[in-house]
């Protein structure tokens, strides 16, 4: 399968970012220096057909996972069908990272430059409010500098009813130079949300006690928020680092690492996992007003075998 991408180059040459629009704006590529920096994992075919996640993609309209198949948000009550393929599943059969990228085709507009990118995507169609029935557009804005991609996301509230906001990244970032079990990971907060068996945030809240550790053999797949500000979340190894900066929007994370896999995601949230049926640092934008959020990933080093 195969999929029109849009390249952006920084102005000094040493980084590159490709980006799909017909598969939720996906990034697919990141290079610095020549090296591929993103883990690229099933590809860009599972992700478009079965929301198997992979470079940088965006969790839209609700980041990780609900409690239940369906929500309850802004006034409206929402029942999804467990046999709908539109929304993919974890391995107990919760709804996970929103609508499957596949069905969200992204507009560029005229604007784009050689390091940067404009796109929109319109929430009006039948087959999307079917799942997340709130009338309204997101806007990204993408750019490139030598080592630096920003990643801009709005969410507009078109319609005359309010939206909540509930979205996130899952950029799966990589390290050539050195292997994960050396890796040196700086945390960027304070609490550390408690999670049932299932992943669900509990809504119970334990302190961080440590913010720099070695991955070593751990696994992760951790939510946070008391979040620094801005909050930079880095990761070095060998010659390489990569740090990326939440700028503005995002109140929490997830830290996603699983043992003996050579890639960690610092996820920017706008809002915990479930927090379209717990509420829980959830956002409501009016009719007419939005929400923005901004975050940066800054890589450093090279790979030694480049």
């Amino acid at each position: 399968m195969g999929f029109e991408t849009l390249t952006i180059t920084s102005a000094g040459g040493r980084t590159e970012a490709q980006f799909v629009p017909a598969v939720n704006m996906v990034c697919c590529s990141l290079v610095h220096d020549g090296v591929e920096r993103l883990e690229l994992r099933r590809g860009l075919a599972a992700y478009a057909q079965a929301g198997k996640t992979m470079g940088i993609p965006l969790l839209y309209p609700w980041a990780n996972r609900l409690a239940r198949l369906g929500y309850r948000a802004a006034g409206k009550h929402v029942t999804l069908d467990e046999s709908d393929e539109r929304i993919p599943r974890d391995s107990e059969g919760l709804p996970i990272h929103g609508v499957v990228a596949g069905y969200l085709g992204w507009e560029v507009t005229d604007a784009a430059t050689p390091d940067s990118i404009d796109a929109h995507l319109a929430w009006t169609s039948e087959e999307l409010l079917e799942l997340f029935p709130y009338r309204h557009e997101v806007r990204v804005n993408l750019g490139v500098a030598d080592g630096e991609l920003m990643i801009a996301t709005t969410v507009h509230a078109t319609g005359d009813e309010p939206v909540p906001v509930s979205f996130g990244y899952h950029p799966y970032m990589r390290n050539p130079s050195a292997p994960r079990d050396t890796w040196e990971v700086e945390l960027a907060a304070s609490r550390r949300l408690v999670l049932d068996e299932r992943g669900i945030p509990t809504g119970e809240r334990e302190p961080v006690t440590q913010i720099q550790v070695t991955l070593e053999h751990s696994s992760w797949d951790t939510p946070f928020d008391g979040l620094a500000h801005p909050a930079r979340w880095r990761a070095t190894g060998g010659n390489a680092a990569m740090t990326v900066t939440f700028r503005s929007g995002y109140d929490f994370a997830q830290v996603f690492a699983p043992a003996e896999q050579e890639f960690i995601c610092f996820e920017p949230m706008t809002a915990t996992t479930n927090a379209l049926n717990s509420g829980d640092g959830l956002r409501i934008v009016p009719p007419g007003g939005e929400h923005r959020a901004e975050f940066t990933v800054r890589l450093a080093g090279e790979s030694p075998n480049r």
